[in-house]
């Protein structure tokens, strides 16, 4: 498309566009084909691009572009567009990050396991976060540095050639053959990666990945400011004068909501600070362990990003090793514990364990005394020495207000640190920021840990900091009226259609604070053999999901989300959370999420609809 006109086309789109796209952080999976991400929104979007259509409706129907804002979205992949436009290049051939190190990260981490050799030239300085001595003894990343005036000044390299330098505007660049990858930095906004060249196209899904799994997507905000410079609009400061006390008052709050007085840290996402946690602690093993092989204790059934990531963690280091960590349904997570702590005892390693309270999608919650009975044990290694005392990492996004870190709380005793996806109840879907924070006796491993947050650049921007300072005082509240709504309509599922099988918290568990507002329903299957009735119940899933959105659609969504402001969000973890956990970990049961703001009555009289048409 030709340049002027495609400026005059994103000038109205920006005048147009629907809301959500500046203030969702999750979508619709209705309309989302994950394996066409980004490329299937572009092309109906360019569609409507040649065609001059740019009004609010249009743009509403077009197809999901990411299922989560922190992997892209439909401002991202718009400048990203229109940066390919510019170039004459592909749009899958530029990726955006808010991150300025991030991108220079994900090449090196595809270098690293395909042992290729990597030169990052630069003009003026690399981002002041760069640290090339911990990406060489900490991440194991080769690479050569070179300062230059010019690109043309890059000699030929056998390797990858990352060319560096920061601009201040988005313009055409002068591509020189020998220079595969372009990241250019954009202060106060993030970075922008172009490959360069059909032998790199082979990088593009292992930076996208990166993008997903360590970092995030440019923000939404950032992106519409960059686009209005593209098109020389003014754009909106996003830097907060207030960020000061914004960031104070985020810090003293989740001291408060986590009942404990040490520092947190606050990140670009959930996975961008759970990040900084895996890196921070195989840096500090490093130091205090040396030799010392680490074993990442995760549930193979959580979260898929919390799996996915560790996994990649280990598979750059032959000195980590993933261990599965059994939880949810027959298995019980204090046993399962036990048992792989004391083999990794025996073998003199670090125990790293990763763990969900209450679990995802299964809503269970373990005995906590015989947890911290576990966890606090002394063991032996195989030689009668005494044997490394774990580090419990947990995954509190279910239950953010249960205090677990506190003197007096039932953690105590045990090196501990607690993070929670801020894209949830902290932020009610309004960003992505998560945020980490230890208990006294885990706090000596939070300097490492915001080493390598500040490493990979991936510190929460002042509008994330000024969204938690505004929505974090009304937390414990909303997270009790959302309670407060699940209750009821588990209540009203459970005597409505008593053989479908409802994983949610106790009455007791319930008083003792966890007050998730998550249920998962595994509703009753017909059939005359095992396959048969997993067929069936699947089939299910979908029919009331289907039913739900679109009786309520106002209301009811087919999405991944949690702990939002409104609204009921539905998904099959299979499909969605779990999407990189193995076949046979994987739960294909429905997971109901409720907000304090929603038309229970309503949801009630469309499940009875649904029961009456089983």
């Amino acid at each position: 498309m030709e340049v002027t006109k495609m400026k005059e086309f994103i000038k109205e789109v920006i005048k147009n566009m629907p809301s959500d796209w500046l203030n969702l952080t999750t979508h619709r999976l209705d309309i989302y084909n994950e394996e066409l991400a980004k490329v299937q929104f572009l092309g109906q979007f360019e569609n409507l691009a040649n065609d001059n259509i740019s009004d609010t409706s249009a743009l509403s129907e077009l197809p999901t572009a990411y299922d989560y804002i922190r992997l892209g979205h439909p401002l991202s992949c718009i400048l990203e567009w229109a940066i390919a436009n510019i170039n004459t290049i592909s749009p899958d051939e530029v990726i955006s990050f808010l991150s300025k190190t991030a991108p220079i990260l994900s090449i090196l981490r595809t270098n690293l396991l395909t042992h290729k050799n990597t030169l990052i030239a630069y003009t003026g300085e690399l981002p002041s976060s760069f640290d090339a001595e911990i990406l060489r003894t900490v991440y194991g990343y080769t690479f050569e540095l070179q300062q230059v005036d010019h690109p043309s000044n890059i000699l030929d390299f056998d390797g990858s050639t990352i060319f560096v330098s920061h601009q201040d505007k988005f313009s055409a660049e002068k591509v020189i053959s020998n220079i595969d990858f372009y990241i250019n930095i954009h202060s106060g906004l993030g970075s922008v990666l172009l490959v360069n060249g059909a032998d790199n196209k082979d990088f593009i899904s292992d930076i996208q990945h990166f993008r997903r799994r360590e970092t995030v997507a440019m923000t939404p905000a950032n992106c519409l400011n960059a686009l209005k410079s593209f098109i020389n609009q003014p754009i909106a400061d996003n830097k907060k004068t207030n960020s000061a006390e914004n960031k104070s008052q985020v810090i003293d709050l989740i001291r408060e909501v986590s009942g404990t007085i040490t520092t947190p840290l606050v990140a670009s996402s959930g996975l961008s600070v759970q990040y900084a946690i895996m890196m921070g602690l195989v840096h500090y093993a490093a130091e205090n362990y040396k030799g010392k092989e680490i074993k990442i204790v995760v549930p193979p059934n959580c979260y898929g990003g919390t799996n996915d990531q560790a996994r990649r963690v280990a598979a750059c280091n032959d000195a980590i090793e993933i261990v599965d960590l059994p939880v949810d349904g027959d298995n019980d997570m204090v046993q399962s514990i036990d048992k792989v702590l004391e083999q990794i005892a025996k073998e003199d390693a670090i125990p790293y364990i990763i763990a969900e309270i209450p679990t995802n999608p299964r809503v269970e919650v373990p005995d906590l005394k015989k947890l911290r009975a576990v966890l606090s044990a002394k063991r032996n290694t195989s030689n009668g020495d005494d044997a490394i005392e774990p580090v419990f990492i947990l995954d509190q996004t279910f239950c953010p207000n249960v205090h677990f870190l506190g003197d007096d709380d039932i953690l105590s005793s045990v090196r501990t640190i607690s993070f929670s996806s801020g894209s949830k109840f902290p932020s009610g879907g309004k960003c992505t920021a998560g945020y980490c924070i230890a208990n006294k006796k885990g706090d000596t491993l939070m300097d490492k840990i915001a080493l390598h947050l500040e490493l990979c650049d991936n510190e929460a921007t002042d509008l994330q900091y000024e969204i938690l300072a505004q929505q974090m005082p009304s937390m414990k509240k909303r997270i009790q009226d959302a309670y407060a709504n699940t209750r009821e309509f588990v209540a009203f599922i459970s005597e409505t259609l008593p053989t479908a099988k409802i994983n949610f918290v106790s009455e007791k568990l319930a008083k003792e604070g966890f007050t998730p507002s998550v249920f998962s329903l595994d509703l009753p299957a017909k059939g005359d053999t095992a396959e048969e009735r997993e067929a069936y119940k699947r089939e299910l899933n979908h029919r009331l999901i289907h039913l739900m959105i679109t009786e309520i659609p106002e209301e009811s969504k087919y999405c991944v989300s949690y702990g939002q402001l409104k609204g009921c969000y539905w998904t099959i973890p299979a499909t969605s959370t779990q999407g990189t956990t193995k076949e046979d970990d994987k739960d294909y049961i429905a997971r109901v999420s409720l907000s304090p703001n929603m038309d229970v009555e309503r949801h009630k009289e469309v499940f009875t609809k649904f029961v009456e048409s089983m």
